[in-house]
């Protein structure tokens, strides 16, 4: 296939050149522009911007008003029917004006890309621009020290704050940016060289974008990121009159964070994005939502986002009565006991393995050691064994061996186990000796061993005759299942915990809580945590509080978050080698960008050694080499506790370095500061330092630039292409070498046996090593197959979630269309036709007519409009046509009688007080339970009480789906749990788990719609006296105290387990950037009042009272600040003061300014 390949490059060129020769177009169009703009005034400039989204507006205008008008005739149109045509008519408008919206940006990209060119170029040869005030730049002057109104005149100084540091803007686009720009544009991957600008080219796409008024998001992966980015590049685009914002900069379910995602361009974490998604499909008020539609994304790292973090879901969760904590706690000491017996044994069949094939032994003797390999693969006298000549080549012989014909041998080899680890797949499984060893201290022996439940449902079936005593009978043992299969899980992660996963590897134990750590970037992953208990059996293995189980509330993976947008693009600078993968599950395509400068770093080929020890002394003699050059070093880890090792024999050779892991993140902006400085050794977990680049001095560059040296080749051939790309950024030089031994993780499970063979015949001494291009191809075919393994694995895990996607989709469109009274008649039609259909067909099949009618009678409140004989007689979809016109003609009668007994109490109310009620509470009975409906008091009399049905039909839809959703998410949490026990059985658990999942969502919305058109059919006003009329003290939202945000980490698919809330951050002192104005100074706006009168008005607290401060006894030393938007200014030493929301209380630091 690659020759196929090779000979179609040549005729077509290779596809880098395509992209190319399809962008290079735009960037003649753009460099025309530019020539033009250039004569432009500072004024002239701002209203081309201004020109431009005009010409955007206009071009759907026609399509915004057949909108609007098809709208309005959908809202008075009582046929359910022709309304239901109508909203479906909206939508296909709205995708024509998506499309038309598309095809006008890129007629105007170059203009607008030239723009932005000309604004960078224009801050960067100027220290001021003066351009005739605008409303916006009065509104910016008031908060940013960077712009000054002077009567008509406004100036925007060239430096600015960004992420707490005055930067001074120095950069113009060059034209390679330009193509990234495009590509951008076009929903596509820009990869990007590291130093290449990514964030400058992203201004670009952003600024062209945000002219259509329909928002465009720069996600980020951190949030430190998102607010310097915002700050960074924001001017850029205030400068020309957009508004920007980042949602990390306010608090959830704010009307700050809904004014920021109303913003032109919004930045921000791709977490909160998501959790964000998840908050307003919680919502119990339209005032509550705070997203608009997904309209453009611009992912920065993608690769991180939208492949390491593609299986993470973001998870809302809540309290559960459920926990089984106590489980992890109890069964620790059986697992102990029997991790103790197979490390004793794996310790006696190494040494007796060696005995033999010292003696020459070697079929006995390879059987033994594959059998210590299967007991504990990760034993460091076993690797360290295998690392010695012709060994390995053993193993892999005899596992060949007994893998023949379908491992019918294997059970040979693990019979004498306790338990079998299996490295490759992540897994770990009980052997009979280990069932035997754990169940002696109990009396029942089954203890640990699931049942039969097929062939014991059988044997049910033909043993036992009475009814009574069979249904008993199988309920007893599908309990017994379920209590013993949630005991075997507990184990099995108890086991895995013991075996599988390594402190300062996998995870850190920091403030006395179990952390994961990043394998691609080393980074701590703050309030994420393993699925499925096994991070609960972690925190038991290393004795820390066992975190309580919660229920899932809401749900949804990055992928299928991001997958909403209308248009998504990414960046980075490593994506090329995940192509494939984004193209299948995004349909994003990858476009390679040309460096501006040729690289120039030197990429030695691999160093291999036979052993870890060898490799690292090699690694410590190499640095010593480099420091004497004057090179700085940047030396790259797989571990916490690779870090630490090489930090202690650096400390042994007395050379100083700094060491950046995940237990020392915070110091790494001043670490990566100081990493190019002449002489610098750092030791950086994988890729810590991403997102920052590495700048050189003169010196060094002259030295040889900077030095890489990975101590391992990660799995991923994009980790290793991101450490290398930390050197020979912009033309800097630079080398990169790679250090690999026998012994590492990559060559153990997936190195070419022909490696190890190589070494052997060449009988390499201790310390000797080999370094061919042969052997660097050969390690890259291991990383290209744990790749294609991982893409695999991810694969499989997303299609679980995309069977839960398309039922939230379902579900949270129904919940929107009740939240916004939109298309909410359509939806209660569908129910009652439904729900309808369900009750003929039920009957049908029976053929009983008497049940029949008592449904209707119990569930709709109508009778059957078809006799007996009618309805043997005639089919389904006629008996459901009938009764379901019977239906909705009952419903329009029911809706007129309360309509009419409300209107008279509603109008009195009205008259004697609508000056204080805007809001009232009626009572609506379904003759079990009272609905307290909120309904608007003026909208409900102007409408004749129409008002208020909409109000009941609203309240019973978000009330009856919420219930049924949470429920539902629970029951699917055990279901994914539970599906695994299928691979007992030889069954497919994906298959299993969409049958499984498909019946649940149909039984839970059978049951929504039962509910809602029986609430419905059946509701009345139970009393029509005023006094039961009272006014409404709405709640502004959704109560989310009692909820947590998580991430929760795959290890297997079984997500369900333990939660917990995000820890608190560590308070620091908040960094000013918006200026500091006193209450009586002259507003900075330029209109010549005082700040309190104009900009400074609004703040205060909500009633304007002042606002007085209970969280700490004293506040010596606070002269002023602000607190959620809201400004506190305390002129007393002891002066207190309470701000607006509760979780604004951790803002309170003693003797600081608030921000």
């Amino acid at each position: 296939m690659s020759i196929v390949s090779k000979v179609l490059g040549v005729f077509l060129g290779n596809k880098e050149e395509r992209d190319l020769k399809e962008i290079d177009p735009f960037v003649g169009k753009i460099g025309k522009e530019s020539a033009l703009v250039t004569s432009l005034s500072n004024d002239a400039l701002r209203e081309r911007t201004a020109e431009l989204r005009k010409e955007i507006s206009e071009h759907i205008t026609e399509e915004n008003k057949q909108i609007l008008q098809l709208r309005t005739e959908a809202e008075n149109e009582e046929d359910v029917n022709r309304k239901e045509d109508l909203y479906n008519q909206i939508d296909k408008i709205d995708k024509l004006i998506l499309e038309k919206i598309e095809s006008k940006l890129d007629e105007l990209l170059p203009v607008a890309f030239a723009i932005v060119k000309e604004t960078a170029r224009r801050f960067k040869e100027n220290e001021v621009l003066e351009v005739t005030a605008r409303d916006w730049d009065r509104d910016l002057a008031a908060s940013r020290p960077s712009i000054t109104v002077e009567g008509d005149k406004a100036y925007w100084k060239n430096r600015w704050m960004a992420g707490g540091n005055e930067i001074v803007w120095d950069m113009v686009h060059y034209d390679v940016q330009l193509i990234g720009g495009v590509a951008l544009h076009k929903g596509k991957i820009s990869e990007m060289a590291t130093g290449e600008g990514k964030t400058l080219v992203a201004t670009l796409p952003v600024f062209l974008n945000a002219l259509a008024g329909r928002g465009v998001h720069i996600v980020t992966v951190n949030d430190y990121l998102s607010k310097r980015d915002s700050e960074w590049m924001g001017p850029l685009y205030e400068f020309h009159g957009l508004t920007v914002d980042c949602i990390d900069k306010h608090e959830p379910n704010s009307n700050s964070r809904r004014k920021a995602y109303n913003s032109d361009i919004t930045f921000g974490t791709n977490n909160e994005f998501g959790f964000d998604y998840l908050r307003d499909n919680m919502a119990i008020n339209p005032e509550d939502l705070v997203q608009r539609k997904h309209h453009y994304a611009i992912v920065d790292e993608v690769d991180s986002v939208l492949i390491d973090d593609a299986r993470t879901p973001l998870i809302i969760s809540g309290p559960t009565a459920k926990s089984d904590t106590l489980q992890f706690d109890e069964y620790k000491i059986k697992v102990e006991k029997l991790v103790s017996a197979q490390r004793k044994l794996v310790t006696q069949l190494l040494a007796d393995s060696k005995k033999l094939i010292n003696d020459g032994d070697n079929e006995k003797g390879g059987l033994l050691l594959l059998r210590a390999y299967k007991g504990l693969p990760k034993n460091s006298a076993l690797i360290k064994y295998l690392s010695e000549e012709g060994v390995r080549s053993l193993l892999l012989k005899t596992e060949n061996f007994y893998m023949q014909n379908n491992s019918k041998e294997m059970p040979k080899v693990t019979e004498e186990l306790y338990f079998v680890i299996d490295e490759k797949a992540n897994s770990i499984e009980l052997s009979e000796k280990g069932h035997d060893l754990i169940s002696s201290s109990v009396e029942d022996t089954s203890f640990f061993v699931l049942p039969d439940v097929g062939s014991m449902i059988a044997d049910i079936e033909k043993t036992v005759k009475d009814e009574t005593e069979r249904i008993r009978a199988k309920d007893e043992l599908l309990q017994d299942f379920a209590v013993k299969s949630e005991r075997v899980h507990t184990m099995t992660q108890l086991l895995k915990a013991y075996t599988l996963f390594e402190k300062d590897v996998e995870y850190v134990l920091m403030d006395n809580k179990v952390k994961i750590v990043d394998e691609q970037t080393g980074r701590i992953l703050e309030g994420r945590r393993y699925s499925d208990g096994l991070h609960q059996a972690i925190e038991a293995k290393e004795n820390v509080k066992v975190e309580a189980s919660t229920q899932t509330y809401a749900t949804i993976t990055l992928q299928n978050y991001f997958r909403m947008y209308h248009k998504l693009a990414g960046m980075t600078g490593t994506a090329i080698t995940e192509a494939g993968e984004f193209w299948n599950i995004y349909k994003l395509d990858v476009v390679v960008i040309p460096t501006n400068v040729k690289v120039v770093r030197d990429d030695h080929e691999d160093l291999v050694y036979k052993t870890k020890r060898e490799k690292y002394n090699a690694v410590i003699d190499e640095i010593v080499k480099l420091n004497k050059a004057g090179r700085p070093v940047l030396v790259g880890t797989t571990s916490v506790e690779i870090s630490e090792l090489l930090s202690r024999m650096l400390k042994m050779k007395g050379l100083k370095h700094n060491v950046l892991n995940a237990k020392l993140h915070q110091r790494e902006a001043d670490i990566v500061l100081e990493a190019g400085k002449t002489g610098t050794v750092t030791i950086a977990t994988n890729m810590a330092g991403r997102g920052t680049d590495i700048k050189l001095t003169p010196e060094v560059r002259k030295a040889g630039g900077l030095a890489i040296i990975g101590t391992e080749r990660h799995e991923s051939r994009r980790v290793d292409r991101q450490l290398r790309g930390r050197a020979g950024r912009q033309g800097d030089p630079g080398s990169s070498q790679f250090f690999v031994s026998l012994e590492d993780d990559l060559m153990r499970l997936f190195g070419s046996e022909r490696i190890s063979g190589i070494m052997d015949k060449l009988g390499l001494k201790d310390g000797e090593m080999i370094q061919h291009p042969m052997i660097t191809k050969s390690i890259e075919r291991a990383q290209k197959k744990v790749e294609e393994n991982n893409f695999g694995i991810r694969k499989r895990l997303l299609e679980y979630d995309d069977v839960m996607n398309s039922q939230r989709e379902v579900i949270y469109s129904k919940r929107r269309h009740a939240l916004l009274g939109e298309r909410l008649s359509v939806d209660i039609a569908n129910m009652m036709y439904d729900a309808t259909e369900n009750i003929v067909t039920t009957n049908k099949e029976t053929g009983d007519f008497d049940e029949f009618q008592f449904s209707l009678i119990r569930s709709l409140s109508v009778d059957s409009p078809v006799s007996k004989t009618e309805f043997s007689k005639n089919n389904e979809a006629e008996v459901i046509d009938v009764v379901y016109a019977k239906v909705l003609d009952a419903y329009r009668r029911k809706s007129e009688v309360i309509a009419s007994t409300a209107l008279p109490v509603l109008k009195d109310v009205y008259e004697r007080m609508s000056a204080t009620y805007e809001n009232v509470v009626v009572p609506i009975s379904d003759g079990v339970r009272t609905y307290n409906v909120v309904t608007n008091l003026k909208a409900a009399v102007e409408s004749s009480g129409k008002e208020l049905l909409r109000s009941f039909e609203k309240t019973s839809v978000l009330a009856t789906i919420d219930d049924a959703w949470r429920e539902h998410l629970r029951e699917m949490d055990d279901l994914k749990q539970s599906v695994q026990n299928a691979s007992y059985e030889q069954k497919d658990p994906l298959l299993i788990y969409k049958f499984e999942s498909f019946e649940l969502f149909k039984t839970m919305v059978n049951k929504v719609n039962h509910d809602v058109v029986s609430l419905l059919m059946k509701g009345t006003i139970p009393a029509t006296s005023p006094d039961n009329v009272r006014e409404a003290q709405r709640r502004r939202q959704a109560d989310m105290s009692r909820l947590k945000t998580q991430k929760s980490d795959f290890d297997g698919y079984r997500p369900g387990g333990g939660g917990s809330p995000e820890p608190k951050q560590q308070q620091t002192a908040p960094i000013r950037v918006d200026k500091k104005v006193g209450r009586n100074d002259p507003c900075p706006c330029g209109s010549g009042k005082k700040f309190k009168h104009c900009h400074g008005q609004n703040i205060g607290d909500a009633a304007g009272a002042p606002v007085v401060c209970c969280a700490h006894g004293d506040h010596k030393g606070i002269i002023g600040g602000w607190v959620d938007g809201a400004a506190a200014v305390i002129t007393g030493r002891n002066d207190h003061y309470n701000p607006v929301e509760p979780q604004d209380f951790d803002r309170c630091v003693q003797g600081t300014v608030l921000i």
